[in-house]
């Protein structure tokens, strides 16, 4: 299976993530300002929420050990860099990365910026992988979802 069949259920995780990110407390990183709770580590895939202080930089680097790295910023004003190419990421937007590509990014914001980081990594293509991907896909979409409105219940049916 190709990275573009892998990405798509992954993908709709970008399109509801919010500022409500449940899950386990942050813990530093070696860049100053910049922390991560692992959300999921099996052999296949792996997530984690990144959270960036104001002004904080998680320097150039690279990911050796697996096919693609995506990066998903959910809130706050990140400037993502990818090789030379710099961008103003847009909570939602979707940054891929192949194995080895030199990326970073940098939250030029007043505020705490979040993102989601997945790896998939090398053998994740088996069918059996596959179910895994798919569910961890939804179970992001689904706990990233604000709440819904309340249904206005003084509205008639036309």
């Amino acid at each position: 299976m190709n990275a573009c069949a892998l990405m798509i259920p992954i993908l709709l995780t970008a399109a509801v993530a919010s500022a409500q990110i449940p899950g386990p407390a942050a813990v530093p990183t070696q860049d100053a300002g910049v922390a991560r709770a692992v959300l999921l580590d099996k052999p296949q895939v792996r997530v984690l929420r990144v959270e960036i202080q104001a002004g904080a930089t998680r320097k150039m680097h690279t990911h050796d050990d697996v096919r693609f790295h995506l990066f998903l910023p959910i809130t706050g004003s990140i400037e993502f860099t990818k090789g030379t190419e710099k961008t103003a990421a847009v909570p939602g937007q979707v940054f891929y990365m192949d194995k080895g590509t030199l990326h970073g990014f940098h939250n030029t914001g007043p505020s705490v910026a979040m993102a989601f980081e997945v790896f998939i990594r090398d053998g994740a293509s088996t069918a059996e992988n596959m179910n895994e991907i798919d569910a961890l896909a939804l179970a992001m979409a689904f706990a990233s979802m604000p709440p819904p409105a309340p249904l206005d219940m003084t509205k008639k049916k036309d």
